[in-house]
């Protein structure tokens, strides 16, 4: 469609950016009257956006002038723009519902959401390369396919709607009873007495949950948020990118591609693996590792099992993973063939972040409010992803210097990086504070 590398940076982004301004209104939404009517919304943001995508992409002349280049521009933003809110209802109710009906275990549950979640390019790519593309010339039919995506989404956050129905929101939190065992870690002592255990849940008792307000004012949720800003950001750039960065580079096979994928196929593959083994390692592990605190509505708080090490690691994980990934690239990378470090790596980063924020937000915040709280954290990818995205889209195209609109050679990106690893760099020095701070507790 001769659209330039900024055009497409912003049609993407108004599909990723749609998400955040709403996280906050589809979390209270959720938190005040389930996830039923999120779904419900879904499927209706889906099919508008996935079949006006599809009619814009089937009326497109072969001969695309550059008037309505221009015209076609602005509708596509709109078609992603409500793919992105399709997305974040439907995301909110599925993590929401789970992290509320198991409060004790939400690494875990919400860990097997966001599974399936990161699971859906690999599902999606090997569906579309099966029975959507022309094998011959490696073309996908794009109206087949999002006509198709259309009516699945329908059919899937329809029944979803009717299925959630069934059940009573909110959930009933059941009062456990506290035991020495389960107090112990967060007393710090070998054998507390029914006098300290008595004292914890007093304590427990008084704590608050905090409104907006106050929650804007905790030093924690701001180092939280930068961490996030410089982590989730550019992870999202380098996820909706990787085409043309893989592009860049001169085409080289790996043995691990299929002869019918592309080179960016495949590395849209490579980072739903990672996405998908990311969530289903880190949840369960962050639960056995690191049980949380759970908050619940009385305000009576307890570590259900024996505290081994703080969540903030898995964050000082993460920044340190994107840091060795990004070095990577810029000392080693000179083909497509090594570009799979930096799918994995950014992929396996990501998710872990997302997989554990909903358990440290609770941690810190209680539950009654973790669709509001987690959508007012949700502004910080809104504010990461545009910077790096926008940044990554002005260097390349600096450094395009022909009509194909398409940046080759390792300058495209190089500068990109190494910014990326100053902030990387950043965001680990906050999540090594917020380890410090809480080592112990959460």
């Amino acid at each position: 469609m001769h659209l330039t590398q900024p055009q497409l940076t912003t049609i993407i982004l108004a599909g990723m950016m749609s998400q955040y301004p709403v996280a906050v209104l589809v979390g209270s939404i959720t938190d005040s009257y389930g996830p039923s009517s999120c779904s419900l919304i879904a499927a209706v943001l889906f099919s508008t956006g996935f079949g006006a995508l599809a009619l814009e992409v089937k009326n497109t002349p072969d001969d695309l002038s550059l008037p309505s280049q221009a015209a076609a521009f602005y509708r596509l933003t709109l078609s992603f723009l409500l793919i992105g809110l399709g997305t974040v209802f439907s995301y909110c109710s599925s993590i929401f519902s789970a992290s509320k009906f198991f409060p004790e275990h939400i690494g875990f549950a919400s860990g097997s959401c966001m599974a399936l979640f990161g699971l859906s390019p690999l599902f999606f790519s090997t569906v579309a390369t099966t029975f959507f593309m022309d094998k011959s010339s490696g073309v996908l039919d794009v109206p087949s396919f999002t006509t198709f995506l259309a009516l699945l989404t329908s059919l899937v956050y329809g029944l979803g709607y009717i299925n959630l129905r069934r059940f009573k929101w909110p959930p009933d939190f059941t009062e456990e009873t506290i035991s020495p065992e389960e107090t112990s870690p967060l007393l710090g002592v070998e054998s507390p007495s029914l006098q300290d255990v008595e004292q914890t849940c007093h304590r427990s008792s008084e704590q608050h949950f905090p409104n907006l307000s106050e929650l804007l004012r905790k030093v924690d949720f701001w180092l939280i948020a930068f961490f996030c800003v410089f982590i989730l950001g550019v992870s999202e750039m380098i996820i909706f990118n990787i085409g043309t960065i893989a592009l860049s580079l001169p085409a080289q096979a790996t043995l691990l591609q299929s002869m019918d994928d592309s080179f960016v196929a495949f590395q849209v593959k490579l980072i739903s693996v990672a996405n998908t083994l990311a969530r289903i390692i880190v949840g369960p592990l962050a639960d056995y590792v690191s049980p949380v605190n759970v908050h619940h509505p009385d305000n009576v708080s307890a570590f259900p099992r024996k505290y081994i090490i703080s969540r903030f690691a898995f964050l000082s994980g993460s920044a340190t993973l994107l840091i060795f990934t990004f070095l990577w690239l810029q000392v080693g990378v000179q083909s497509q063939s090594q570009l799979w470090a930096l799918s994995l790596g950014t992929g396996f980063s990501y998710s872990t972040v997302f997989t554990v924020l909903p358990s440290l937000i609770s941690s810190l915040w209680g539950m009654q409010h973790l669709g509001r709280n987690f959508g007012v954290m949700m502004y910080a990818p809104f504010t990461g992803t545009p910077l790096f995205s926008y940044l990554y889209a002005l260097v390349s195209a600096s450094m395009t210097h022909d009509d194909s609109g398409v940046c080759k050679g390792r300058l495209c990106w190089q500068l990109t990086f190494s910014v990326s690893i100053c902030t990387s760099a950043i965001a680990l020095c906050f999540s090594l504070i917020l380890w410090k701070r809480w080592n112990g507790k959460i």
